[in-house]
């Protein structure tokens, strides 16, 4: 099939996609448009009652003198209070509603990637290790986040723990009988291990404890049995499995952890990197990060050009330690990517940069700082609200709003970073992770494959500088 059929095939399958959306939506579609268009008519109603009380109280000013003057001048106040009123409702009504509508033709007008985008809905279903035992929670949240993001994405699951306590955990939570449901079609298989690598231990407990679940689960990766590994354990000994099971890309020092940051267009996240893998690194170090940065951004996050940053204490050349310095000199001289220069801290989140590039000591500091915003400055924003009735009514009409911040802040809607620079794709995901972070984590790592971000990777051994 040639390239300009496979895209007339594509196009045509957007097209029928929207046509199903609006056959779906249109009730919802339809309140939003009613609503909008009543108050409108609202609005336009008390424009006339204002014209109207105004003819009237003009006449009633010119019968009855000075005293009616005063009475009219008092309801016109009132009148036209009111005709503010309607009209701020009629905002607020098109501003509440509007958002509950996701209208996908605004996108394919304003988005030229669109066909790039509904690969989900394309492609085949794929493996995917998981570490059912990684995380603060596991087992029991894990398996819930495992057993709902089989039912959204293309994906099936192999989820390794010790399979009694799987199944009590399963128990506890009511999830017994979906779990039976999913084994029974072959889209999750329970795989036994041993005990998990504890938050707490040192990360070359791995060569120890072979049959740990992180482990047995990266061997299902090494074995060609699964595309992807996830694990929202000890990070640490995730990074070294990954080593010593699978491997490092040729001419790869370090792996590095990719962690999504929200920036103002909530459509283009940061890429930062790297958030925790390598808290000491060289100048090489920063620039290999930035060469997988780079790929990353254009295969996953579909960036034509992705834009290179260098985490700074300012944006002159000359400004930062050592490190700095010296890795700006390779970067500014690198051909495969565009380099924009320094970011400042200021900039990581303004959306000017596709990829951050910094060494890990750093890159988690910045992450651990993000995740509490959200909460901080959702706490501030109550605290400012009034009291009483005024506030309850205040509140009823920015929850929407609220919540949307709170998701766009929200490290688990972005539930876990890739670790680049290893011969697999492994996500890592937050210690504390639920059953939302894990669906989100698992929505990366489909992607992930889905894009052939290991093809890319991989080519990266054949860089002149790489093998200098």
């Amino acid at each position: 099939m040639g390239k300009e059929t496979a895209q007339k095939i594509n196009k045509s399958r957007a097209i029928r996609r929207l046509v199903i959306w609006y056959k779906r939506n249109s009730a919802v579609t339809s309140i939003v448009d009613t609503a909008a268009s009543s108050a409108a008519t609202a609005s336009n109603v008390a424009g006339n009652m204002v014209s109207s009380a105004g003819s009237v109280v003009t006449t009633a000013s010119n019968v009855a003198g000075n005293v009616a003057g005063n009475v009219v001048s008092s309801a016109e106040s009132v009148v036209n209070t009111a005709s503010s009123v309607v009209s701020n409702a009629s905002s607020i009504a098109k501003n509440t509603l509007q958002p509950l509508v996701f209208d996908p033709l605004k996108r394919l007008q304003n988005n030229d990637n669109i066909l790039d985008r509904v690969e989900e809905s394309q492609s085949k279903r794929i493996w995917i290790a998981v570490d059912g035992m990684g995380g603060d929670y596991a087992p029991g949240p894990i398996l819930e986040g495992c057993l709902e993001a089989i039912s959204r994405f293309p994906i099936n699951i192999k989820f390794v723990g010790t399979i009694e306590k799987v199944k009590d955990a399963a128990e506890k939570t009511g999830l017994a009988e979906l779990l039976e449901n999913e084994i029974d079609n072959n889209r999750l298989e329970l795989i036994d291990s041993g005990e998990p690598i504890g938050m707490n231990e040192e990360a070359t407990a791995v060569r120890k404890r072979k049959n740990s679940s992180i482990n047995v689960a990266m061997d299902l990766v090494r074995n060609n049995k699964a595309e992807a590994v996830y694990s929202a354990g000890n990070s640490g000994a995730m990074m070294a499995s990954a080593i010593f099971r699978i491997g490092r890309l040729k001419g790869i020092d370090r792996p590095a952890i990719g962690a999504l940051f929200p920036t103002r267009d909530q459509t283009r996240p940061v890429l930062v990197l790297d958030v925790g893998a390598n808290t000491d690194c060289k100048p090489s170090y920063l620039h290999q990060f930035a060469l997988l940065g780079n790929i990353y951004a254009k295969d996953v996050l579909q960036v034509k050009k992705p834009r290179i940053g260098l985490l700074n204490i300012g944006e002159e050349e000359c400004k930062g330690n050592d490190l700095s310095l010296k890795t700006f000199e390779l970067l500014s001289s690198e051909k495969s990517f565009d380099f924009g220069g320094n970011c400042e801290g200021r900039d990581v989140l303004s959306g000017s940069f596709d990829v951050v590039v910094c060494d890990g000591f750093t890159g988690n500091i910045l992450l651990k700082f993000l995740e509490s915003v959200g909460g901080v400055l959702l706490d501030i924003l109550r605290s400012e609200l009034p009291r009483g009735r005024r506030g309850k009514v205040g509140s009823a009409f920015l929850r929407s709003n609220l919540l949307r911040i709170k998701k766009r802040l929200d490290h688990a809607e972005h539930g876990g970073a890739l670790l680049l620079g290893v011969n697999g794709i492994c996500v890592i995901g937050h210690g504390s992770s639920k059953s939302l972070s894990v669906v989100s984590a698992l929505r990366l790592a489909h992607s992930a494959v889905n894009h052939g971000v290991m093809d890319n990777l991989n080519k990266l051994q054949k860089l002149q500088v790489l093998n200098s």
